[in-house]
């Protein structure tokens, strides 16, 4: 027992050695080199190794390295493209990996979504509890015969209080400031706000990785089986709801499948454009509450369940329900073709994919008897995927691409190419602007315009990544760019401020309208 206490209080030295290194390393690379780029994720692969190397029970538990290889790919995403969504992912991977050797098996995502929420809240407030509870140990193993504390407490408050007044009296008096830099050196006695803030936030980002407590989940997943009593719901009026929801849901199939098909023509004043955006998104409502119904009333186990031809008009409701999935993916897709596509309409698509894969594991689950953990597991499985493809690839870079390969001006059938949104999408849109620019079959205003937002976005990430914002995927664009236009100079030029987003030249002010004065001389009567 004293050995395991004695293995505890080295752990905890040692993991307060390292949330200092961190502290160290960050107030460094953050405010002293004022990175913000991709040096962020040098940063958190550095915290991920320091996490594992101070918890000798992630070395023991496969499934921790699951965890810790998957932060890790994510960390090195942060050094190719930075972004909130690999920034997300990492620190859920890594909070699955801390707190995996502390749990028996993997439950399921509910449990583990309370346990990070949980750990995160906590994160915030951890090394001062720590702090706390180390002390109270440090008192209860040494009682009286420690008294470096109680001597600590008699001289505290006299050495805060003068290093404030002197921190305050240095603030005001420039001579003073000028003798403490002769002792001690420049900058020492600086103390800016946004440091403090870094260090703190690295504090607790490191100590929630190197010192973490898991926390029980407080609410169970819900068991989802047996029958539920609701008024009004029968094992009639189950069979009743889904003939009349399997009648209209044939009928609206089969309308899309005409309209979109090309089958029959669209009535006057209303295009397919109109038709398919109009109807993509209600759709996909109208499945989830096709999947609400299925839960609530259809439950694994249940009197309605067990019924043979409810069964099988459930599989014919949730097929129809894909069916009309699939009807708004293609009715999104029209829409794209005839405008153009945007990261939302992409995510929007991931979205309705992910709608489609949660009916058939609804189905799946009702014909199976499975659990609601797996239920919730098996979506959030889907929904790690498609996030997980999101945040190791340029989503941006592909919506450019495809604009500028469809757009109506460049010889596509889509709507004119909106250069603006280019030129907001940043770097993403390089590679499409400099294909563009060097194609010969386009109008020459076209090119021009185009070349403007090319040397303007060109020119913010050449800005960008000699100011702190490295990233590694920012540097390969710069060096195609570079290999594309050989006599671009050293130092880029600024754009000029007489365009628009768009390259079009801004229209000019008119002139301001000449005042003439009048004198009025009135005669003496």
């Amino acid at each position: 027992m004293q050995f395991v206490n004695a293995c505890k209080r080295r752990r905890f030295v040692w993991s307060v050695v390292a949330a200092i290194a961190a502290v160290t390393a960050g107030d460094l690379l953050f405010y002293q080199q004022g990175a913000y780029g991709g040096q962020t994720g040098f940063a958190l692969a550095a915290l991920l190794l320091l996490a594992i190397a101070c918890r000798p029970a992630i070395w023991r538990d496969r499934r921790a390295w699951v965890a810790g290889v998957a932060a890790f790919v994510f960390a090195m995403q942060m050094v190719r493209d930075p972004g909130p969504l690999p920034w997300t992912l990492y620190w859920i991977a890594a909070g699955v990996m801390v707190l995996l050797p502390a749990t028996g098996t993997f439950d399921d995502g509910w449990r583990w979504f309370q346990r990070l929420f949980a750990h995160a809240l906590r994160s915030i407030v951890a090394p001062l509890i720590d702090l706390v509870r180390w002390r109270r140990a440090r008192r209860a193993r040494f009682g009286r015969r420690f008294s470096l504390s109680d001597s600590l407490h008699g001289i505290a408050l006299p050495v805060i209080g003068s290093g404030i007044i002197l921190l305050l009296f240095v603030a005001a008096n420039p001579v003073l400031a000028q003798w403490i830099d002769r002792l001690t050196g420049p900058g020492v006695w600086e103390v800016d706000v946004v440091r403090i803030l870094i260090w703190i936030t690295v504090l607790i980002a490191a100590w929630s990785l190197l010192h973490p407590r898991p926390i029980q989940p407080i609410v169970g997943t819900f068991d989802g089986s047996g029958d539920l009593a609701l008024p009004g719901v029968t094992i009639a009026s189950v069979r009743r709801s889904l003939i009349a929801f399997n009648l209209l849901f044939a009928v609206q199939n089969a309308m899309d499948i005409a309209y979109l098909s090309g089958w029959v023509p669209m009535p006057a004043g209303i295009t397919l454009a109109d038709y398919a955006h109009r109807g993509a998104y209600p759709l996909i409502a109208t499945a989830l509450l096709a999947a609400l119904f299925v839960l609530v009333t259809l439950r694994p186990g249940s009197r309605t369940a067990a019924i043979p031809a409810i069964q099988r008009l459930v599989g014919l409701w949730i097929a129809q329900n894909l069916i009309l999935v699939a009807s708004s993916i293609v009715r999104t897709v029209d829409y794209i073709e005839a405008y153009s596509l945007t990261g939302l309409r992409l995510a929007a698509l991931a979205w309705m994919a992910l709608v489609g894969c949660g009916l058939a594991f609804i189905l799946w689950r009702l014909l199976k008897g499975r659990s609601a953990g797996w239920l919730i597991n098996a979506n959030l499985a889907a929904a790690g995927l498609v996030l997980s493809g999101f945040a190791l690839t340029d989503s941006a870079a592909f919506v450019a691409s495809w604009n500028a390969r469809y757009a109506g001006d460049v010889g596509g059938r889509g709507a004119a190419l909106d250069l603006c949104y280019l030129h907001m999408l940043g770097d993403s849109a390089l590679p499409a602007l400099i294909e563009l620019e060097q194609r010969r079959d386009i109008d020459p205003a076209l090119r021009d315009r185009v070349r403007y937002v090319r040397s303007s976005v060109l020119f913010a990430l050449d800005h960008r990544l000699g100011n702190g914002g490295w990233t590694g995927l920012g540097e390969q664009r710069l060096a195609a760019a570079r290999a594309a236009f050989p006599d671009l100079p050293a130092n880029l030029p600024m754009p000029g401020v007489d365009r628009r987003c768009d390259g079009r030249l801004k229209p000019r002010p008119a002139p301001a309208a000449l005042v003439t004065s009048t004198l009025t001389v009135k005669a003496r009567p």
